[in-house]
Formats: C-alpha cells, structure tokens, sequence
C-alpha cells in the first residue's frame, strides 16, 4: 500500500492514494458527516467515541485521539507538537499499514490527520470498518465463546507478537470477533515494532487483568478460568 501526503492549511493528511476522496478538515468533522446523514454507528471505546460513516459503497471508522489520565484535567485532545511525522494519527496510520501489508487481521488504513496550533496539534485517524464485528467485551456479555474460539484469539495474538507488535493497550475491548468467530485487533495508538521480549508476557498480563476486570464488574460475563487456558493453548505457551 502506498501512501500520499496532503498539506492543508489546517494541517495535514497522510492517507491511501486509492482512496478516492478530496481531504480537508472537514472530511474529519463528525458534525459534517452526522449533517450529510452518513453516520451510520457509533461505540463508546476507551477515551472517546469511534463514530462509524458510509462513503460510497465503504463504512469508516472516525476516531479522535484523546487523552486519558490526569493530563486530560488539562487538555483533552492536544498533544505536544514534534513534527508531523512524530505525530501520533501519523505513526499509528504506518504501523496500521505495516501490519496490514503483512497479512494480519487489522483494519484498512485510510487516513491520518494531523491539525497544528502552535507548539501543539489535534489527530484523527479513518480506518475501513470490519463488517459485523463486536469487542470481545462485547459478546462476552451476550453468551460463551467455545474453546476453539478462544484457541484462535490466543494464536492471532501470537501472531502479532511474532511479527514484533507490542500492543500498548491490549485489552477486550481492542480483539473484535466478526461474523465468523475470526479474531481482529485494533487500536494501535503507541503501538511499536520490537524484537522479542517479555514485552509479549506483560502483553498477555494486561489481557487477562481487562478480563478478569470486566468480570468482576459485570457477573453475567461468560468468562472462566478454562476459556483463558485455551487461549493460552491457542497462543502456544501450554499444550493446546
């Protein structure tokens, strides 16, 4: 996938060049969009919303990036500027390409933005949506996965993790099941490409503590002891 570059008096978009579409600030507007009657979903994820719109015969994912912690009290979608390939929509758009370019189960990268203001800047980021896909968050709430299905998200993690991916927040609201029980990983903000290390155990640690999280929180989530057995079994760290 190649990639092209869109200096805006705005800022900047790093996008796909097959992507027929005249960028501008306002392609990245959830108000334009909600007042074109594009908007088709929306999911409250992490720090903000992922708003979910129809361009032609496409559905897009829109996130703005925010800030979470004791810095968002301040500001809660401005970053310190260091350069527009420095930018956070920026590198997560290359590292989104590089995965996908690689075969792995991870949206299409569309578009970046990048929005200066000085010694700060705004990011949005465009991915093509995954048709039918919910958090594992999600469909745990609605019924059980059968060990198959937990054995193929422990080797789609493997996956990522052989090809160097340290995802910076791996959690269940970041691995999608579609239509077919197929596992997908998104969010890749502050992800990076690292050799191998116990990076991959503090990967899988952060997993297990979402889930036992979101268990303790909701009791009716189907969520046992023997489901993160076979996910480990499908991750190849115990006999499967």
């Amino acid at each position: 996938m190649d990639e092209a570059l869109r200096v805006l008096a705005q800022g900047a978009v790093l996008c796909d060049p097959a992507v027929d579409c005249a960028w501008t600030a306002s392609s990245f507007d959830p108000a334009r969009w909600s007042a074109a009657g594009a908007v088709v979903d929306q999911s409250e994820a992490g720090r903000g919303a992922v708003l979910f719109v129809r361009s032609g015969d496409q559905e897009w994912a829109l996130r703005h990036y925010r800030r979470g912690g004791l810095v968002a009290r301040i500001s809660h979608d401005q970053f310190i500027w260091t350069g527009r390939d420095r930018s956070r929509s920026f590198r997560e758009w290359r590292l989104l390409r590089h995965l996908y370019e690689l075969g792995l189960p991870v949206p299409a990268p569309v578009a970046a933005a990048c929005w200066r203001r000085g010694a700060l800047y705004r990011a949005d980021l465009i991915t093509r949506r995954i048709p039918g896909a919910l958090a594992l968050s999600t469909r745990l709430g609605a019924a059980p996965l059968d060990a198959s299905c937990w054995r193929a998200l422990g080797a789609c993690l493997r996956r990522f993790h052989d090809a160097g991916l340290c995802h910076a927040d791996l959690n269940a609201g970041n691995l999608l099941l579609d239509e077919g029980d197929r596992p997908w990983l998104i969010d890749f903000d502050r992800g990076r490409i690292r050799p191998p290390g116990s990076w991959r155990q503090r990967n899988l640690d952060r997993l297990r503590r979402s889930l036992d999280k979101i268990a303790a929180a909701r009791p009716g989530l189907h969520f046992a002891t023997a489901d993160w057995t076979a996910l480990l079994g499908g991750y190849g760290q115990i006999p499967a």
